[in-house]
């Protein structure tokens, strides 16, 4: 390659600016001399060729040319000075930036650095939105719980029922202080729960209803001891709580207190599980349609078919074999009501958390969230099977 072709410098090895090549008017700098002076050079001058430098010469040192946006006073420029494509080489203003080279020089250089084609995206393989494991783990060691408390001793499933039900108003009234300052009195409401579950199980729904009227009053009065800004947003918000956690959860003791009481709630359960695990298992593998986009991303129209087939599919065993009097056709009912009400519970909650700006109630059950992640759609499902119960079969 000749000295043209690349713009041979001047004597003195300085370049010109990339737009305008080399000017007549600009002189070379001396090696340690003065700033240069434009009034040295008025003529043009001829391109001699000018024989290498070794590096750390009289050129004033390789750090200086660089400042100057000029080359060294040798030839072509070094391996790490090379002009990329998309700059001027050694334009005015490029600071110097040697590339960045392998560690092991019998490596190559990355594609992304080399310039080479980047590999094709790969679609990744769907997975699911919990860890699954963890999330079986606490179910079946819950399911246990439940089932030796169920069919061992009844009042020990409802002091399972109580605790549920005071960890879930802990959670839910701890998330309003947290994110909207709402102080919600968590004492009244813990108190009167566990009592609203107890009296819905001795004294039957007057109970229940009479426990609910109390833990109100409680909760009015109880805040009356704080200043009175924010009164009317804390006492609402402990009244839903109130109603939310403890009086629905109080359907599931009424359940229980039926000669087969146990098997009801068991059919209660396992109905709302089957229809949560249906719709998970559908929509994970086949959902493309969503449900409620705006309350719910990840739930889709094909979820919710599969929790109706799975939970009216359960529904017509757990009527025919589990519960005294039933019949296959009113567990089809039952199964597609269970279905309707634990995605319109699901979905409520998750109004509730998209309005807080959480993901989950809490932290306390492993691939779960919180008792209130679990709890979302057995609490408005609890009063659905327990009025259907009593219509196709009675009270017991």
């Amino acid at each position: 390659m000749n000295d043209s072709s690349w713009g041979a410098p001047p004597r003195g090895g300085q370049w010109g600016p990339p737009d305008q090549g080399y000017h007549p008017g600009f002189a070379p700098a001396a090696p340690a001399g003065p700033a240069y002076d434009g009034h040295e050079a008025q003529q043009t001058r001829p391109m001699p060729i000018v024989p290498d430098v070794p590096a750390g010469g009289d050129s004033g040192g390789d750090q200086d040319d660089r400042d100057r946006g000029t080359a060294p006073l040798s030839g072509p420029p070094f391996r790490d000075e090379m002009p990329q494509p998309d700059q001027a080489p050694y334009g005015p203003q490029q600071p110097y930036a040697p590339q960045p080279q392998p560690e092991n020089p019998q490596e190559p250089m990355p594609s992304s650095q080399a310039g080479a084609p980047q590999p094709p995206h790969r679609k990744q393989k769907k997975r699911a939105g919990r860890d699954l494991r963890a999330a079986i783990g606490v179910g079946v060691g819950l399911g246990a719980v439940i089932v030796a408390s169920l069919f061992v001793v009844k009042a020990v499933f409802v002091g399972v029922i109580a605790v549920a039900v005071v960890v879930g108003l802990w959670e839910l009234t701890s998330r309003l202080q947290e994110r909207k300052s709402i102080k919600a009195p968590l004492v009244p409401l813990a108190v009167g729960g566990a009592a609203m579950v107890v009296a819905g199980y001795v004294r039957g729904p007057e109970g229940a209803w009479v426990a609910m009227a109390l833990t109100a009053l409680a909760v009015l009065v109880w805040r009356m001891t704080e200043p009175p800004e924010g009164y009317l947003k804390d006492v609402t918000a402990g009244v839903f709580a109130a109603f939310y956690v403890p009086f629905l959860a109080t359907f599931v003791a009424l359940m229980l207190t039926a000669d087969d009481g146990a098997w009801r709630v068991l059919t209660f359960l396992l109905l709302t599980v089957v229809s949560d695990t249906g719709a998970y298992a559908v929509g994970w593998r086949f959902g493309k349609h969503k449900l409620a986009p705006r309350i719910s991303p990840g739930k889709t129209r094909e979820g919710l078919l599969g929790a109706v087939a799975f939970a009216m599919a359960a529904g017509a065993l757990c009527m025919e074999f589990a519960i005294d009097g039933g019949t296959w056709w009113q567990g089809l009912l039952l199964g597609l009501a269970v279905a309707a009400s634990a995605t319109l519970g699901d979905l409520g909650e998750s109004m509730i958390k998209r309005d807080l700006g959480i993901k989950d109630m809490g932290t306390l059950l492993p691939g779960h969230g919180g008792i209130m992640d679990r709890l979302d759609s057995l609490l408005p499902t609890a009063p659905v099977v327990w009025l259907l119960l009593v219509i196709f079969v009675g009270t017991g």
